[in-house]
């Protein structure tokens, strides 16, 4: 009877975790779309026409009789062709047409029931593993960055170091962390994790820089497994904010000083010199720097791995730097930047949107601070990942950077995925960092 009981209890216990974690696929969504195009990977040459098989639900239920109406055109470019298609118990096929020049062509879908509409779109390639960026190396690329690189480090390497109790665990300790980068008092703040009684020289060190924007570093725990594996990593914001304060704070300077027309990436971008991403770029040196310094570190292994405006700074540090062993980038924003002058999708922040921008000077200066300059430098082992309907990192860029380097590389292509990565996906990462250690 006892056994009985405490059963029943478990299970009361279990239950709502069951739910919790059980969610139905699309989450909290009355509809559904499914988009399948007539190659399995999405990819087509040059040349070969697409379709798309296109069903909608709602509730589960194939729609009859719906409407839907589409509008085609090439990655984040305006449309050139529109359309419609009547369901037939919930499914219609669309012809996405094809494309002379390799890149991406987008099909973007509405469909309205009981007087709300729903949206969707899907991409697919065309040659795009022929993609080349548009953007060209400066003559000088290497002795701008090398002089810039000889000028920061005459700074000493200058930190502070506290316990941050509330994200240790049984299994990591974590430190709050103030790098300081120059004599003019500038800094960045940082949660540097460690195995728990991590020993000399023992560890593998992994930088990972934060997505864009003016922000706490969000949920410091999430990647944990890291330092559980044996990893010290060191997760960092760009900006000298100190990552405690509140996201009501964070909100307001956000608010003040990070507008569409006035924001960090467009700072001074019409001078190589005075832009502001350079401060941030070096910044990430001088944490490999910091990391390079720690007793417990292997003496070996320097991994970087990010997501979006982290992702590429992952790529420029693993160009920058060569204590960089291995280099892990999901979707890396400030890709091909300038794209938009060859008519296709240019990378995030995408500069041409707002007027003003498209001028000879801050074209110059893109090019010193663009992803794929950095990439053709890197010689050491790079993973990148990228879905196919991403609108904020298109994968135009993607392609356009992955398509240049010349180093041991892989890729992990989730056509399906906008500007995401599953929790899979990131582990996944961590076992490819495994499994390149020197």
């Amino acid at each position: 009877m006892m056994k009985k009981i405490l059963l029943l209890l478990l299970f009361a216990l279990l239950l709502p975790l069951s739910y919790t974690y059980a969610e139905n696929y699309p989450y909290r969504s009355d509809v559904l779309w499914v988009t399948v195009p007539n190659h399995a990977d999405w990819l087509y040459k040059t040349g070969e026409k697409a379709t798309v098989e296109v069903q909608f639900y709602k509730y589960g239920i194939p729609q009859d009789g719906v409407t839907v109406t589409y509008e085609l055109g090439g990655d984040m470019m305006p449309a050139d062709a529109t359309g419609s298609v009547v369901l037939k118990q919930g499914k219609a096929e669309i012809p996405i047409g094809t494309m002379k020049e390799p890149g991406f062509r987008d099909c973007r879908m509405t469909a309205t029931v009981d007087g709300k509409s729903y949206k969707h779109h899907v991409k697919v390639g065309f040659s795009p593993e022929k993609i080349q960026p548009y953007t060209q190396m400066p003559k000088d690329f290497a002795e701008f960055w090398e002089s810039n690189k000889a000028q920061a480090s005459k700074y000493p390497l200058t930190y502070t170091k506290e316990l941050a109790k509330e994200y240790c665990t049984d299994k990591v300790d974590c430190y709050l962390v103030k790098l300081m980068l120059n004599n003019r008092g500038q800094s960045i703040y940082g949660y540097l994790f460690y195995p728990k009684n991590a020993t000399k020289g023992s560890c593998p060190v992994v930088l990972c820089p934060p997505g864009a924007g003016i922000k706490t570093i969000k949920e410091p725990l999430r990647h944990k497994y890291y330092a559980e594996a044996g990893c010290i990593r060191f997760e960092i914001e760009i900006h000298g904010l100190n990552p405690t304060m509140s996201a009501e704070e964070f909100k307001e300077i956000s608010d003040a000083f990070n507008g569409r027309e006035n924001g960090y990436l467009n700072n001074g971008l019409e001078n190589r010199d005075n832009y502001y991403m350079k401060r941030v770029y070096l910044g990430c040196v001088r944490s490999i720097d910091l990391l390079t310094s720690l007793p417990e570190w292997d003496g070996k292994n320097v991994i970087v791995q990010g997501g979006s405006q982290g992702g590429a700074l992952a790529v420029i540090t693993a160009g920058l730097d060569n204590r960089v062993t291995a280099c892990v980038a999901n979707h890396p924003a400030l890709s091909d930047m300038a794209g938009y002058k060859a008519g296709r999708a240019g990378g995030y922040p995408h500069f041409f949107r707002t007027e003003g921008m498209d001028t000879p000077e801050k074209l110059k200066t893109m090019a010193y601070y663009d992803v794929v300059n950095f990439a053709r430098l890197i010689k050491v082992p790079t993973y990148i990942t990228w879905g196919y309907n991403d609108d904020v990192c298109p994968p135009t860029t993607s392609y356009a950077v992955y398509n240049v380097l010349t180093c041991p590389k892989e890729a992990l292509i989730t056509p399906i995925n906008e500007h995401w990565t599953s929790d899979t996906t990131e582990y996944g990462q961590l076992e490819w960092i495994l499994k390149h250690l020197n």
